[in-house]
């Protein structure tokens, strides 16, 4: 579909007050006119611009960092380089999912872009066939060089962004560390052990799920030296976790078990065999037994009774007061020290395996991170601008933090590569939570960081590399299964099926989980378990997947 007829559908699809709206605004064109992109100068866009343009963003910003975006130091150095100015709109980002949907549906109010939208393919879609979102791949081609770039050298990453039809609705947020088997996304819920614990009790690293139990056990008999020892105030917790919380979730220790699928994916619930068939892992013999385990570990007393309920603010508090032996997160230093803690590898039961998540061989990706709404006046000026987001200079800061700033902590130093040109050097974190360090200084939004761009543009971050070194050493190897779910876009149909299906899907998982490692189950409560998820339509949710899985793998 062209530009014009794109913009013409939002005229015919919209309500006839945001049409109107829009219209006079100069998004749609009046009387359904627009100009054809082939008759827009590339000049009139070139940055930086002679004269200094406006145009309107949305974003959002983190609780307790700076809401106004062009106070930011980001944004202060791209207005200077663009003769650009943004005009923001801010949404704190606990509160984005509440308010974004009204701010999308007020056109009189709509900006020209969402630039961290973050929206799933079931928005992008509804909102393209409303036309509150244009389609971008034009503007890509004609009038965004940094993006078609990043394209080039990993096209995998256009397709993934195309819908059926071949159009992009939005523009994505890419961060490659590693790729396939070794790519840093395999595992989110990364089970960390107290080291200093094992040393102090002199237990080895558990290896099988029995040894496990058994440091487990020796964490809670022992419990009063442990706090004598460490100073601890507060009750020894032998492990905690966040059940069904992504990455606070402790189903990565049941892998081993059964067929060993574990629950690599807490939102679908599904794995991929080696015969390259789509299964619910919670059909399995594998979480049936998993399940059973970590009821005996909670029936010992063994796992935090607040692990069902407790806040992210409250699991951090307890972990930074030493008092977790094990616990689950993407990086152990955002809930207890660095030092001191250590992967747990994958633990045999029936196998030894770790199954990686869903679309993780292709890195960090974010199909709809940003978005142009049919109210920009000149998209193509949004998407030049847009486009200086992917310059591998730019995409670093925007990410993770930038240089030069006036506080006490820069993200980066500004050095030299190889080749004596400049680099983005990452500055030592020291004790501070990588988290907090980095949402005081980047603004997110599209953008692309490619495995080549390491050493060049940027180092890679000293968080990122022990992780990707702890993937690459400990679980790369025991990754035994050939496929992982890729990341597909569905039709619009299929889209809002699998949703719908989904809602369903997950809360009877996710309960059963809950309600299962607290109370135990039998063979009745088993069978009708399976009984529900059949009667939510899990065949039908699998077939969708299985359509798309088979159409990739005929591809590949």
């Amino acid at each position: 579909m062209s530009t014009s007829m794109n913009r013409r559908s939002f005229l015919s699809l919209s309500a006839a007050a945001a049409t109107a709206t829009l219209a006079a605004c100069g998004g749609s064109g009046a009387g359904g006119a627009a100009a054809d992109i082939s008759e827009i100068d590339p000049a009139s866009v070139k940055l930086p611009l002679a004269e200094t343009a406006t145009l309107t963003g949305l974003t959002s910003f983190p609780a307790g960092t700076e809401s106004e975006p062009n106070n930011r130091t980001i944004f202060k150095r791209l207005e200077e380089a663009t003769n650009v100015h943004i005009d923001w709109r801010t949404i704190q980002s606990d509160q984005w999912g509440d308010k974004i949907a009204l701010e999308m549906s007020n056109a009189k109010t709509l900006p020209d872009f969402v630039f961290s939208a973050g929206f799933g393919d079931t928005d992008l879609l509804k909102y393209a066939k409303q036309g509150v979102i244009i389609n971008v791949e034009e503007y890509i081609d004609a009038f965004m060089p940094n993006l078609s770039a990043v394209f080039e050298q990993a096209p995998e990453y256009r397709s993934m962004c195309e819908d059926i039809d071949g159009h992009i609705w939005a523009l994505p947020w890419i961060e490659q560390l590693g790729y396939e088997k070794t790519a840093i996304q395999t595992i989110g819920n990364m089970p960390f052990i107290n080291r200093a614990w094992l040393d102090y009790l002199k237990l080895d690293m558990p290896t099988t799920v029995d040894e496990f139990e058994q440091v487990l056990l020796a964490f809670k008999e022992h419990a009063a030296d442990l706090k004598s020892q460490f100073g601890i105030d507060g009750d020894i917790i032998p492990m905690s976790c966040i059940l069904n919380d992504g990455d606070q979730d402790p189903y990565i220790l049941i892998n081993g078990f059964g067929e060993g699928y574990g629950d690599p994916d807490r939102g679908k619930h599904i794995a991929v065999t080696d015969d390259g068939e789509v299964v619910c892992v919670a059909q399995s013999e594998g979480f049936r037994k998993g399940t059973e385990w970590l009821h005996k570990l909670y029936d010992e007393g063994l796992i935090d009774p607040e692990a069902f309920t407790q806040e992210w603010s409250t699991y951090v508090a307890k972990g930074k007061s030493g008092r977790y032996g094990v616990c689950f997160s993407w990086d152990v230093a955002n809930i207890a020290t660095l030092e001191g803690w250590e992967p747990i590898p994958a633990l045999e039961a029936d196998m030894v395996n770790i199954t990686p998540q869903t679309s993780s061989f292709t890195s960090g990706f974010d199909r709809g991170r940003c978005v142009v709404t049919g109210a920009a006046a000149n998209p193509a000026l949004v998407c030049s601008w847009l486009d200086q987001m992917y310059d591998p200079f730019q995409s670093p800061q925007n990410n993770w933090g930038t240089y030069g700033e006036d506080d006490d902590f820069d993200i980066f130093v500004l050095g030299k590569n190889a080749e004596g040109e400049d680099m983005l050097q990452h500055a030592p974190l020291g004790d501070a939570s990588p988290v907090e360090v980095r949402e005081a200084e980047s603004v997110g939004g599209p953008l692309a960081i490619l495995d080549s761009y390491y050493d060049v543009y940027v180092t890679c971050p000293d968080d990122a590399q022990y992780r990707l070194d702890w993937i690459k050493d400990i679980y790369t190897p025991d990754m035994s299964f050939k496929y992982c779910y890729p990341n597909v876009f569905m039709t619009a149909e299929d889209t809002t099926q699998v949703s719908n299906l989904m809602s369903d899907i997950q809360k009877c998982i996710n309960t059963a989980k809950s309600d299962w490692i607290m109370n135990g189950f039998n063979d009745s409560d088993w069978d009708k378990f399976q009984q529900d998820l059949e009667a939510y339509h899990l065949s039908e949710f699998i077939e969708i997947h299985q359509r798309y899985l088979t159409a990739y793998l005929d591809q590949a």
